[in-house]
C-alpha cells in the first residue's frame, strides 16, 4: 500500500468519526421539539411539503422521498419554483418542514411567508435559534453546533448528514406510531428486488387451475395436466374442497392399470397448500423444503390459484 493510499484512507477515517460526532450530539439534543415535529406531522390533514436550497434541498428531497414511501404523504416543493407559481402547492392542509442550516437563505422568504400569512404549520430545520427560520417556525428543531467534516467550515457536510439523519427519524418515528408494516412498504415499492421480496403469493398465482373432480377417469385427468403445463393436476370433492392432488411422481406410483383408476385412487391426500396472503418468499421456502415445484393456494379449504416456483424465479423472489 503507498503513502498516497493511506492518507486517503485517514482522510475518510477522519471526515466519518468527525460526522458520526455530529449524529451522537444529534441524538443528544432532541428534546420536546422533536416529539411536538411528529404530532404536528400527525395532525396534517394534507402532505408534509419539504422544502430546501442548494445541498439542504439535495437533503430536503429525500427526506420527502422517505416519508412517502413509509405512509406519510409528503412533497418537495423547490423554493425558487414556489416563488414562481409552485406555492399554489402547498395547501392550508398541509405542514411545511423547511431546511436551512444558516436559517437565513433569501430564497426560502416567499415560502416561510407564505406559511405564515395562511397558518400553514412550519416546521424549521437549521443549526442556529436566533435565525429568520427558526423564529418564523411553529417549531424549531436546532441543529446541535458541529464540525463540517471537510476542514474548511464552509463545505455542508457533517451538517448535511445530521439534517438527513433527522429526516430519518421523523419518518421511523412515523412508521412506527401508524404500525406500519412490510405490507404497506410493498404498496409503495412495487418495483425491483425488495417489491418482490415483498410480493403475496395471490400477486403471482395463477388463477386458472388444473382442477379435476375426485371421480375423474385418469385419462382425463392426464389430459388436463397435459393442457394447463403445471405438471400436477388438483382434485377437489363434492364441496369444492382440495382434497389431493396428483403428482408425477403419483403417476409413477401407479403405472401399472393407471387410466383404469380415478383421480382420488391415484391422489395424494392433503397435499401441503398455502394462504394466498401469505408472502411468495414463504412459498418459495415451502417448495423447496418439500422439493416440489407447486403449491394451490386455498381459502377456506378451496383451491383459488396455484403457484409454480417459475412464477417466482420471473419475479424475482426466489
Amino acid at each position: 500500500m503507498t503513502s498516497s493510499t493511506t492518507d486517503y484512507a485517514n482522510t475518510a477515517r477522519r471526515v466519518i468519526e468527525i460526522e458520526v460526532a455530529g449524529l451522537i450530539a444529534l441524538a443528544d439534543s432532541l428534546d420536546g421539539a422533536f416529539a411536538a415535529a411528529v404530532e404536528m406531522i400527525l395532525q396534517a390533514q394534507g402532505r408534509v411539503i419539504v422544502s430546501g436550497m442548494g445541498k439542504s434541498g439535495h437533503i430536503a428531497r429525500k427526506i420527502a422521498a422517505t416519508l412517502a414511501s413509509t405512509g406519510t404523504p409528503a412533497q418537495f416543493v423547490h423554493p425558487a419554483e414556489a416563488s414562481h407559481g409552485d406555492l399554489g402547492m402547498v395547501t392550508e392542509a398541509d405542514v411545511a418542514l423547511v431546511l436551512s442550516n444558516s436559517g437565513e437563505t433569501p430564497e426560502l422568504a416567499d415560502l416561510i411567508a407564505h406559511t405564515r400569512r395562511f397558518s400553514i404549520p412550519l416546521i424549521g430545520v437549521a443549526s442556529r435559534p436566533e435565525s429568520t427560520l427558526l423564529r418564523q417556525a411553529d417549531v424549531a428543531l436546532v441543529l446541535p453546533k458541529a464540525e463540517e467534516a471537510c476542514g474548511t467550515g464552509v463545505v455542508p457536510t457533517t451538517s448535511t448528514t445530521m439534517t438527513l439523519a433527522l429526516g430519518d427519524a421523523l419518518a421511523v418515528a412515523l412508521m412506527e406510531h401508524r404500525q406500519f408494516t412490510p405490507e404497506h412498504f410493498r404498496t409503495f415499492h412495487p418495483g425491483g428486488k425488495l417489491g418482490a421480496k415483498l410480493s403475496k403469493v395471490a400477486d403471482l398465482m395463477h388463477r386458472d387451475m388444473p382442477l379435476v373432480a375426485e371421480d375423474t377417469p385418469m385419462p382425463e385427468a392426464l389430459l388436463i395436466i397435459s393442457q394447463k403445463g403445471f405438471g400436477v393436476v388438483g382434485v377437489t370433492d363434492t364441496a369444492g374442497q382440495l382434497s389431493g392432488i396428483v403428482t408425477d411422481g403419483d403417476l409413477r406410483r401407479h403405472m401399472e392399470g393407471l387410466l383404469s383408476h380415478t383421480a382420488a385412487e391415484v391422489m395424494t391426500r392433503n397435499p401441503r397448500t398455502i394462504d394466498p396472503q401469505a408472502l411468495a418468499e414463504a412459498a418459495v421456502a415451502a417448495m423447496n423444503e418439500r422439493k416440489i415445484t407447486c403449491l394451490f393456494a386455498v381459502e377456506a379449504g378451496r383451491p383459488v390459484g396455484i403457484l409454480h416456483i417459475h412464477d417466482c424465479l420471473r419475479a424475482g423472489v426466489a
